[in-house]
C-alpha cells in the first residue's frame, strides 16, 4: 500500500495513508509532500472474554473507528485498499464511498476467509460467514487489481468479479548492495546481533582492518573486501503466521548440520530470518533447543530502509509462504529477485507464476528437499561457478519490471478512464 501511495503521489495526486503504526512507513512516504499519514490506534484493549467475544467486539469497533476517522478526512475521489484484511474495512470503505460518492478499488492479494481457515477449518461459521462478506462487499467495488492470473480467473468463476492482475514487482531500491554498504550493515547489525560480529580475529589481522562476520575494511583506504573463509548468508523474512511451517527450514538446517559433521566441505551458515507476528516466539523457542557448531541463526527486526540492503548482501533467499488460498504471491520472493538473489521457494500451486524451478531458482516441497538443495549450492562456495552464480546471473539478465513502470501500465489507466 505504501508502493501504491507513492506512485499516486509521484503523479501529482494527494494520498491520505490509513494504518497501523506499529512499524514506521518507509523514508520515502514519509518525506513525500503528497502523503499524510493518518494513524490507527491498535486496540489491544479489547482481548479480554471468550475468543468469539472477543473477535465479534474487535470487528464492530474496529469498523466504528476506521468510519469515524475517514470521515473526519477531505473527500477523495477513490478510496483503495488492499484485501486482506478486508475485514471490516471492505464494507466500511463501501459505506464511505456512498456517503462522499467515491469509487472503491480493492487490492485482492488473497482471501481472508483461507487465512481464517487454517486456525478454524473451513466449515467454521466464522469462516463461511467471511466467505460470504467478502463475495457480497468485493462486488460491490468499482475496481479490482490482483495479484496472480489465477486470483483474476478465480475472481471471475467464483466471485463475478471482474480484475486487472498487477503483479507485486520490486521497488527500484531492491538491488544488489555494494560491498562498502554491506560492510556498514554489517557493523551496525553486529552491534546487536552475534552473528554479524567478526568470530575469529587472527594475529595475521592488520589493527588497521575493522572486521564484521563478512567482510573487511582497511581504515586507512576504506577499501573493503570479503572475508576469507566466510559464512554464507541464508536469509528468509516472514510475518510469522500459520501459512509459513519454519519448523521445515528447522529440520534442514539440522540435515546441513549434519552433512558438515559427515565431512562434506560446505560453509558455516548465518540464518537470518527478519519479520515480526504472532508466532515469533514460538518459533523462537524452537531455535533455543537446536545446538548447531556451524550454524547461527537470528531472528532481528530490520528498519524499513535495512531491509533490501540486506536482501541486496545475501547468498541465498528461503520462502516457506504457502498460500493459503493457492493463488497468492509471495511479496518477499520478489524483492528477492529484485535483489537478484536466488531463492529456495516452497511448492504451492501457482508459484511457478514467479519462481522458474532450475532458472532463477528452486522449489522444494519438504525439509530433506530443503536440504539436498542447500547442500547443492553451497558445495562449491564463495567460487564463482555452480548454480547459485548461475540463477544471480539469470536474475540479474532478465531486466525485470519495476514496480513503477508495471503501475503505470496496469493502475494509472484506471484513474485516468474514470476522470
Amino acid at each position: 500500500m505504501q508502493y501504491h501511495a507513492l506512485s499516486l503521489a509521484r503523479h501529482g495526486r494527494g494520498v491520505s495513508l490509513l494504518g497501523y503504526l506499529q512499524t514506521r512507513p518507509h523514508g520515502d512516504v514519509l518525506g513525500s509532500g503528497e502523503i499524510r499519514v493518518v494513524p490507527l490506534s491498535d486496540l489491544r484493549w479489547l482481548r479480554v472474554g471468550p475468543k468469539i467475544f472477543q473477535y465479534v467486539v474487535k470487528v464492530i469497533a474496529q469498523a466504528i473507528q476506521l468510519l469515524y476517522t475517514m470521515l473526519k478526512m477531505d473527500r477523495p475521489s477513490y478510496i483503495l485498499l488492499q484485501n486482506p484484511p478486508g475485514l471490516p474495512s471492505i464494507a466500511v470503505a463501501w459505506v464511505a464511498c456512498l456517503l462522499w460518492r467515491s469509487k472503491l478499488i480493492i487490492d485482492w492479494h488473497n482471501y481472508g476467509y483461507t487465512i481464517m481457515s487454517l486456525n478454524h477449518g473451513r466449515n467454521h461459521p466464522l469462516v463461511r460467514i467471511a466467505k460470504w462478506y467478502e463475495k457480497l462487499f468485493g462486488r460491490l467495488s468499482d475496481y479490482n487489481l490482483c495479484v496472480t492470473n489465477a486470483m483474476k480467473e478465480d475472481l471471475w468463476v467464483n466471485c463475478k468479479i471482474k480484475a486487472v492482475t498487477l503483479y507485486d514487482r520490486p521497488a527500484s531500491y531492491f538491488k544488489e548492495t555494494p560491498l562498502e554498504l554491506q560492510h556498514q550493515l554489517y557493523m551496525k547489525l553486529a552491534k546487536d546481533y552475534g552473528p554479524f560480529k567478526a568470530q575469529h580475529i587472527t594475529e595475521s589481522v592488520s589493527s588497521n582492518a575493522e572486521r564484521s562476520a563478512f567482510t573487511e575494511m582497511d581504515k586507512r583506504n576504506g577499501h573493503v573486501v570479503k572475508t576469507r573463509g566466510r559464512p554464507a548468508l541464508l536469509i528468509s523474512s516472514t510475518s510469522w503466521t500459520e501459512d509459513e511451517d519454519f519448523s521445515v527450514l528447522l529440520r534442514a538446517l539440522e540435515d546441513y548440520e549434519q552433512y558438515i559433521n559427515e565431512g562434506i566441505k560446505l560453509p558455516a551458515l548465518v540464518c537470518v530470518i527478519t519479520g515480526k507476528g504472532p508466532l515469533k516466539e514460538y518459533y523462537n523457542g524452537l531455535i533455543k533447543k537446536l545446538h548447531f557448531k556451524h550454524i547461527q541463526i537470528c531472528t532481528p527486526w530490520l528498519e524499513a530502509e535495512d531491509y533490501p540492503l540486506l536482501l541486496g548482501s545475501a547468498d541465498l533467499g528461503v520462502c516457506l509462504h504457502k498460500s493459503s488460498s493457492g493463488l497468492d504471491l509471495p511479496m518477499k520472493v520478489v524483492d528477492m529477485f529484485g535483489c537478484c538473489l536466488p531463492v529456495c521457494a516452497i511448492y504451492f500451486e501457482c508459484l511457478h507464476e514467479l519462481v522458474k524451478h532450475d532458472e532463477n531458482g528452486l522449489i522444494f516441497r519438504d525439509s530433506n528437499e530443503l536440504a539436498e538443495q542447500l547442500k547443492m549450492l553451497f558445495l562449491e562456495f564463495p567460487t564463482l561457478e555452480g548454480k547459485l552464480h548461475d540463477f544471480r546471473k539469470n536474475l540479474c539478465a532478465s531486466k525485470q519490471l519495476r514496480w513503477d513502470e508495471s503501475w503505470d501500465q496496469t493502475v494509472l489507466p484506471l484513474f485516468m478512464q474514470s476522470e
